[in-house]
């Protein structure tokens, strides 16, 4: 590996790591990455859990710091979304190449209707909903999640900001810290199914994973301060060529070589 390739996993994943801490999507430049350099679409879904983990520990080690993290309805959520995740996981191992990274494209356009209309804006806590157990709904929508976010990381952020805020009650910083404690949970056990199908590149994951920590940490210390107006069009544009690429419409790895 080049000393520009390792620069280009660990400076993007300094991007991913802030993205994904404030609110998500930030693996769509991790998978865009992964594929551009060479790996094929489900190697890089796999290897991409490796800096997903190691970001949230850093997050919810911080957040914990600052008193932010509810841990007692981190852990109701979490074991829904864990188990769906290991479902989710398992299907995107099983399906071929082809199909997975149009899979990957079409998610990745939705990601775009998410990101424009700002999440910020809608997402408000109440008070009441903090207060209430997890009820047989919630568990049934973060077991949902959890499919999805162990079927392909991207923009899981986005469902599980809305599932804490709309569906528990919590503000946005608060859900903020109870969502990454619930991809950390979910994605160890995600990684474990694609380390057992051999779809994990461990040099790509743990140099990428140098940036995706020190991201985490910026963002989940400033994480109610710093604004995303710039990160939300950079990630459109990331979207619209990785897209483009994955649907054949244009050869990214065929222009550099």
């Amino acid at each position: 590996m080049s000393s520009l390739e390792v620069t280009a996993l660990i400076v993007s994943g300094v991007f991913v790591g802030f993205i994904n801490t404030l609110a998500g999507g930030g693996t769509i430049i991790s998978l865009s990455l992964f594929m551009f350099m060479g790996l094929p679409a489900d190697i890089a879904n796999g290897t991409n859990r490796i800096a997903v983990i190691l970001q949230n520990l850093t997050s919810v080690s911080t957040f914990r710091q600052k008193k932010l993290l509810d841990t007692r309805k981190a852990l109701w959520l979490s074991i829904p979304t864990v188990i769906g995740s290991l479902i989710g996981a398992q299907l995107s191992v099983q399906i071929d190449e082809s199909t997975f990274r149009k899979a990957i494209a079409v998610v990745m356009l939705m990601m775009i209707v998410f990101i424009l209309t700002d999440p910020d804006k809608w997402l408000k806590g109440q008070l009441k909903l903090q207060e209430k157990k997890v009820s047989i709904w919630q568990m049934l929508i973060f077991f949902g999640i959890g499919i999805y976010g162990g079927f392909v990381q991207v923009g899981v952020g986005y469902f599980l900001l809305a599932g804490i805020v709309l569906g528990a009650g919590y503000d946005l910083v608060k859900a903020n810290a109870i969502k990454v404690f619930i991809v950390l949970m979910y994605t160890i056990f995600a990684l474990l199914v694609f380390i057992f199908n051999d779809k994990v590149n461990w040099q790509f994951g743990l140099i990428h994973s140098i940036g995706n920590i020190i991201g985490a940490y910026v963002a989940s210390r400033w994480a109610v301060t710093w604004g995303a107006g710039f990160i939300r069009w950079f990630i459109i544009v990331i979207i619209l060529i990785t897209s483009a690429d994955l649907f054949g419409v244009i050869d990214i790895r065929g222009m550099f070589e």
